[in-house]
């Protein structure tokens, strides 16, 4: 996969993000890089989740993306 196609999936990738979680920022994301366990880190601060919660709830939701 060349440097463009991944920039390109990372964009759709932010995007669905903000979409389910509208706390998350950009600057938030930018420094997950899209690292899972930093992203669910920040829906935990923001949204008071137990970390299984927040686990799941990523879990689900990229089952849901892969559907689409």
């Amino acid at each position: 996969m060349n440097r463009h196609r991944i920039e390109g999936a990372w964009k759709e990738l932010k995007g669905a993000v903000k979409e389910q979680w509208a706390a998350i920022s950009d600057n938030e994301l930018a420094f997950a890089a899209g690292k899972r366990d930093q992203i669910a880190g920040r829906m935990q601060r923001l949204y008071g989740l137990a970390t299984d919660r927040s686990e799941q709830q990523l879990r689900d939701w990229r089952k849901q993306m892969k559907t689409q």
